[in-house]
């Protein structure tokens, strides 16, 4: 329950992000989220129960859900057309190294204090916004003609020529206003039906193939399979990051396609690998192998994961939507990512408790 409530409060967050985001500002949805965060870290550090526990992964879940929607569409709004592709990318490997450097410190401090680390970033990001202008096409959108102009001469330097982009802008805000704003039932008409499928369908792959499973309960599993958590975690954490950098050089140049066929060839070998050692291991068979299949195993999946499915569904569900369905189509796709993290998460404990060998 306390795995999965995140995704729980993640789903909301990705269900009233757009409105969010266009209500408040690209920055003022940021500083809202990082408020969740930091209130449901502090929940969880001051906690005497499982209820306070659970409202305090439910509220960082909520800011991470809304974090998931703003954060991509503030960088690709802000971001030159020639840097857009890398700097989504960069979102990316940052997750990924959040997360690597939290399993790391995880087994070195308790985790009361580890709570204590997530308020770090949460604090240097309502710090930094006050420095950050908000986004131009944003101001634009909602006719501020000359924060507009001040936020996008900022963002280009005080001696940029900035008329071009200026106009491309307004064109762009001048196009959206005059398509027809699409509502969720609009997706599942027949010429938009067929983005949706590749959109939702990626997503349902890259969470029903087990990563927040593997990833919540990596020192669990690594402890069953009769190695150390924490050699286990580290070595996890160590090989997420530049394997992400890999598949950030590549993803240009390989296409998307390749990259996903070949993570998810290394995904089905990883889990093969992994579900094997827990065989072997209900069966008294092999039992000296059985913790090197599973770290090897484990640690091709998430290697195989990070160079493709982490982000290239997110890549690709942002270039195959029409610009006037964009926003309906996002919040789907991200609302079904969530989902099926919740699912993941929520059952795969019960599932190694019940047959971790599947017997």
């Amino acid at each position: 329950m306390f795995g999965s409530i995140l995704t729980i409060g993640a789903m909301l967050g990705a269900i009233t992000s757009g409105r969010i985001a266009d209500f408040l500002g690209r920055k003022g949805a940021m500083r809202m989220s990082a408020s969740f965060c930091i209130t449901g870290w502090l929940a969880i550090f001051f906690s005497k129960g499982a209820l306070s526990l659970d409202i305090g992964r439910f509220f960082t879940g909520y800011g991470i859900g809304v974090f998931s929607y703003v954060v991509p569409i503030f960088i690709a709004e802000i971001a030159p057309k020639n840097l857009r592709g890398a700097l989504t990318t960069l979102n990316q490997l940052m997750i990924v190294t959040g997360a690597s450097v939290a399993f790391v410190i995880g087994t070195i401090i308790s985790w009361t204090t580890l709570a204590l680390t997530g308020i770090v970033p949460c604090i240097f990001l309502l710090v930094g916004l006050w420095f950050v202008p908000e986004s131009p096409r944003w101001l634009a959108k909602i006719g501020h003609e000359k924060e507009f102009q001040t936020a996008l001469q900022r963002l280009r330097g005080k001696h940029a020529d900035i008329s071009d982009e200026m106009a491309e802008i307004q064109e762009y805000i001048v196009t959206l206003q005059s398509l027809p704003k699409a509502k969720l039932l609009d997706l599942f008409k027949s010429k938009h039906i067929r983005p949706v499928i590749i959109g939702v369908g990626l997503m349902v792959f890259q969470q029903f193939g087990g990563i927040n499973g593997i990833g919540f309960y990596a020192s669990q599993t690594f402890e069953e399979a009769g190695i150390s958590s924490k050699t286990g975690t580290i070595a996890y954490a160590c090989v997420q990051v530049p394997i992400t950098m890999v598949g950030a050089t590549l993803i240009d140049k390989s296409g998307r396609r390749p990259l996903i066929m070949v993570s998810a060839t290394g995904t089905f070998l990883g889990c093969f690998l992994a579900g094997t050692s827990f065989f072997l291991k209900g069966y008294g068979l092999l039992l000296d192998w059985v913790p090197i299949i599973a770290v090897s195993g484990v640690l091709t999946y998430i290697a195989s994961f990070s160079i493709g499915m982490g982000a290239v569904p997110w890549v690709i569900m942002s270039e195959i939507f029409p610009i006037h369905v964009k926003g309906a189509a996002g919040s789907l796709v991200v609302l079904v990512n969530w989902l099926g993290a919740w699912a993941i998460s929520y059952t795969y404990n019960f599932l190694m408790s019940w047959s971790s060998s599947g017997k």
